[in-house]
């Protein structure tokens, strides 16, 4: 943790590039602990790979297995993984034990996500491994690419994973505002899930425990629920791995499904939380950079992550770039239908047994309104014009000026008409957590139900 009260210009992630913003040196400015990177990534994840967490080498245990098809899953485009640079040394040891390009299928783990885009695909593994080995999406609501693996209740996973004689999943560790953590066993459900399961494993209920939450583990029935799927399937290998703000590989985790994941965990929450005691009249903050806020669904992990330092009458103002727009047409229209009746959708989906598409979003996006309102969720962006984010339960902030000056615009006003207010900017957005007294006593903030 880094709290400073000295620096008056902080840099806000948006898109691509930063936002810059200027804040009275009395405001408290809360990042995630200082970290080191790795000087030499590929050598640490040789390493990793060679000397892994509760489980033996991965080319040991490829050579007792001697599989015909090996299964690689991997993010899709809404996480900053640096693919690329983990799969060429995984397949380096793969070859290494007899095991050809043409015997290894890369899934891109979309859950439910749209498919990825030739682009996207550039991005995140290069033109060499594009050539080199078959790249797939996974299909959540094709029945002809998936196979059941569970009947009660039911689950089915993706047939190519699941029927693949050895199975690597990897993945990046981040805070995550629903399951506590990234990586792990994500890399399965929601990534491989098919629909059903992904919408029961972010069922109202199960969001609406307050232990569904950044940074927690331990009794989260999110968490639980994909682990369980996750242990259905079966993985072989975990390669999972961390990286800083500036997105260079800080730690590897290899090894064990669950104990390579769980090292991780433990890391990065110390690394990313940090302890608060009291709360902020203002709050600033932003959601998460390229690629996490290309859209205002995933923009809502930075309206969240923020909620143990809001009390009632908090203003927050959020910036994110939401550059594909509002979220998939199921998330639009629960917006369009909802998005200014908060407690009639949250009513709504607590007396139905039918999950919609990405409601979840919206229900974890409640709970701040239940602390401060719509009215003092202020948000800004490029991207959406105002009528539009009217409908999608925020308060924006007009204007022709670019999003950079309206944002420095609202705070200079804000500190105008409330000259004693305490402020606190988030220069990470959703990738520093706080910890309120009442997390660390086991009982974090209540969610809407």
């Amino acid at each position: 943790m880094n709290i400073t009260r000295d620096r008056s210009q902080v840099r806000l992630l948006y898109g691509r590039k930063d936002l810059c913003i200027s804040v009275p040196r009395t405001a408290t400015t809360l990042t995630s602990k200082s970290i080191s990177t790795l000087k030499n990534p590929n050598s640490a994840i040789r390493k990793a790979l060679n000397a892994p967490i509760g489980t033996a080498p991965l080319a040991e245990l490829v050579r007792r297995r001697q599989p015909k098809q090996v299964a690689i899953t991997i993010s899709d485009i809404t996480r900053p993984v640096p693919n690329e640079l983990i799969v060429t040394p995984l397949l380096d040891v793969l070859h290494a034990t007899g095991i050809r390009d043409e015997q290894v299928v890369i899934i891109i783990g979309t859950g439910m996500h749209r498919p990825s885009t030739p682009q996207e695909r550039n991005e995140m593994l290069g033109v060499d491994l594009l050539e080199r080995c078959e790249v797939i999406d996974h299909c959540g609501d094709d029945p002809d690419g998936l196979i059941q693996v569970s009947q009660d209740p039911p689950v089915s996973i993706n047939q190519r994973f699941a029927e693949a004689d050895f199975r690597i999943v990897t993945g990046l560790i981040e805070p995550h505002f629903m399951a506590g953590f990234s990586g792990g066993r994500k890399g399965v459900c929601p990534a491989l899930a098919d629909c059903t399961t992904v919408r029961r494993f972010h069922s109202f209920p199960v969001l609406a425990d307050p232990k569904s939450t950044t940074g927690l583990l331990d009794g989260n029935p999110c968490h639980t629920e994909s682990l369980r799927v996750a242990r259905l399937v079966g993985v072989d290998f975990l390669i999972n791995v961390t990286i800083d703000r500036d997105r260079k590989l800080a730690g590897v985790y290899c090894g064990d499904l669950e104990k390579a994941h769980l090292v991780g965990a433990e890391q990065v929450g110390m690394w990313n939380s940090v302890q608060i005691d009291r709360t902020y009249d203002l709050i600033v903050t932003h959601g998460g950079g390229y690629p996490l806020d290309q859209t205002f669904y995933q923009s809502v992990k930075g309206i969240v992550t923020p909620l143990p330092a809001m009390h009632d009458q908090t203003t927050v103002l959020i910036t994110s770039h939401c550059g594909e727009g509002i979220g998939s047409p199921p998330y639009t229209k629960t917006m369009m239908q909802w998005g200014q009746d908060w407690r009639g959708f949250i009513q709504a989906i607590s007396t139905s047994h039918h999950v919609v598409k990405d409601q979840w979003q919206y229900q974890m996006h409640a709970r701040v309104l239940a602390k401060i309102g719509v009215e003092q969720l202020r948000f800004v962006t490029d991207q959406i014009d105002t009528n539009t984010l009217k409908q999608l339960g925020v308060n924006p902030v007009p204007g022709d000026s670019p999003a950079e000056q309206r944002c420095q615009q609202f705070i200079d006003r804000f500190i105008n008409e409330h000259p004693s207010a305490s402020i606190v900017v988030f220069p990470e957005g959703p990738y520093t957590y706080p910890l309120s007294p009442d997390f660390l006593q086991g009982t974090p903030e209540s969610s809407v139900a």
